[in-house]
C-alpha cells in the first residue's frame, strides 16, 4: 500500500531543502547595524550591572580611592542631604571621611551597601546609561549601634574612551531607623539628617533636591521613560 506523506512533514522538507534567500547588500547592511546597536544595548547592561557592583563591593570594605576611580573626571556622587561632591579626589575624601576617616574600615565597623533591583537604559548610541536601583544598608558599630538604611539610586553612566564609567550616582535615602527597634517608630523627618563629615567638609554644591522621608511617601523621579509606553514617569521631589 502506498504512503502519503502527511502534508506538515512534507512542507518541512521543501522548506529545509530550498535556497536561503539572499538579501540586497543594503538589507545586509542594514541588518548588521541593528544587530551591532543591540549587542552595544546588551553590552552597556553588563557593563553598567557591573560598575555599580564594584562601587557596592569596594564602598563595603572602605577601598575609597578604588570606588572614587569608579567615576569620570567630572563625576558626582550626592548621598542624602549631605550636598555633591564633583570628582574624582572630592569623592575619595567624602567617602573616607564619612567612614570614619581612615583607609579602610574601622575596627567593627559594619558597612554594607546591598544594591538590589537594578533597571538600566542605554541610550541609542549607546555611549550613555542611567538606572535605577534599591538600596538596602545595614550598618553599625560592634557593641555600640546598628542601623537599617532604605534608599533608591537614580544614576548616569557614561562610556569615556570605551570605558563605562559613574557620571552620577544620587543616592535619594528614605530612612535611616535603629535596628533594634526599626523604622516603625519613626517620627517625620527623623531618619534622615546631614551627616556630620558633610558638615566639616562641605560638598561642591548643595542638596539638589528637597526630601519627604518615611512616613512620609515620597518618589524620587525616573530618567528612563516607562519600558512599554515610553512615557516620562513622574516623581514627586
Amino acid at each position: 500500500m502506498k504512503r502519503i506523506m502527511p502534508m506538515a512533514v512534507l512542507l518541512a522538507v521543501m522548506t529545509a531543502s530550498a535556497p536561503a534567500p539572499v538579501l540586497a547588500q543594503g538589507d545586509l547592511d542594514a541588518e548588521i547595524e541593528t544587530l551591532t546597536e543591540r549587542v552595544e544595548k546588551l553590552e552597556g547592561i553588563r557593563a553598567v550591572k557591573k560598575l555599580q557592583r564594584a562601587f557596592g563591593f569596594y564602598v563595603d570594605r572602605g577601598l575609597w580611592g578604588e570606588a572614587a576611580d569608579l567615576f569620570a573626571a567630572d563625576g558626582a556622587i550626592e548621598i542624602g542631604l549631605d550636598g555633591v561632591y564633583v570628582g574624582n579626589e572630592r569623592i575619595r575624601e567624602y567617602l573616607k571621611r564619612l567612614h570614619g576617616g581612615q583607609e579602610g574600615l574601622i575596627y567593627g565597623q559594619l558597612n554594607e551597601w546591598v544594591t538590589l533591583q537594578p533597571a538600566i537604559s542605554v541610550a541609542e548610541d549607546g555611549m550613555s546609561a542611567t538606572a535605577r536601583w534599591r538600596d538596602l544598608g545595614m550598618l553599625g558599630q560592634y557593641k555600640e549601634h546598628a542601623e537599617w538604611r532604605d534608599g533608591i539610586y537614580e544614576n548616569s553612566y557614561v562610556k569615556e574612551d570605551g570605558v563605562w564609567k559613574i557620571k552620577s550616582l544620587h543616592l535619594y535615602i528614605n530612612f535611616v531607623a535603629p535596628y533594634e527597634k526599626g523604622w516603625a517608630r519613626l517620627k517625620p523627618g527623623e531618619g534622615l539628617t546631614r551627616s556630620e563629615a558633610s558638615k566639616k567638609f562641605r560638598p561642591d554644591r548643595g542638596p539638589t533636591v528637597t526630601y519627604a522621608p518615611f512616613p512620609a511617601v515620597q518618589i524620587p523621579p525616573f530618567q528612563a521613560p516607562h519600558p512599554v509606553t515610553g512615557e516620562t514617569v513622574e516623581g514627586d521631589l
